[in-house]
């Protein structure tokens, strides 16, 4: 099924998506995109859906014909202090407060969000497979912080984050198992590696 490129003619939409909401280390990515009412791309879709060829390929097609976008990020501190949730939507936020068009409906991968300022937004689920504008923030996001993930694998390659990029594979486990935990992961999703012992 094809993209919808806009939920309403009137308003200036931005999409906007996360990346790495369920990960055991690593800040949370996200991005708000712009796009021109008549952007296609027949490659554009879900971030999870696109290849990473395809992925930084699409990176570079939105960065040059978006009508604006931004990508921002929230660190793990802040993770454990306010929790994932609450650190998905402040760093939507903090990418939309960089857009240098400012939108006027916000269309919001997912089924919450806290309200931005006076801005109107819609949530949708899956909605990074419904929307050019959602799928290009997914986009942004993803490979945004894989490209971050891939600084800190030549910090701590032990856990092999050029691979998994922090999520919780069977090897990451068995990795903080062995090494333990280190600065960048997330110490308030309760990652024991004494119990990780049951996994295997």
């Amino acid at each position: 099924m094809a993209l919808l490129s806009f939920y309403q003619e009137e308003l200036i939409e931005a999409g906007c998506d996360e990346a790495g909401r369920g990960c055991y280390a690593g800040p949370v990515f996200a991005a708000a995109v712009i796009l021109p009412k008549e952007f296609y791309h027949p490659l554009l879709n879900d971030s999870k859906q696109v290849n990473e060829a395809n992925r930084n390929a699409l990176r570079l097609i939105v960065e040059e014909q978006a009508v604006a976008y931004a990508v921002a990020k929230v660190d793990v501190e802040e993770i454990d202090q306010i929790n994932i949730l609450k650190a998905s939507f402040k760093a939507m936020h903090l990418a939309i407060d960089q857009l240098k068009k400012r939108p006027q409906l916000l269309l919001i991968d997912g089924n919450r969000f806290i309200k931005y300022k006076r801005t109107a937004h819609k949530t949708f689920v899956k909605g990074d497979g419904r929307f050019a504008s959602i799928a290009a923030a997914s986009i942004l996001a993803k490979t945004y912080r894989d490209e971050y993930m891939l600084q800190l694998h030549q910090q701590f390659p032990q856990y092999n984050w050029q691979k998994n990029k922090g999520y919780g594979t069977s090897e990451h486990r068995k990795a903080i198992e062995v090494h333990g935990l280190c600065e960048h992961h997330r110490k308030s999703f309760n990652i024991d590696p004494l119990k990780m012992q049951e996994l295997f």
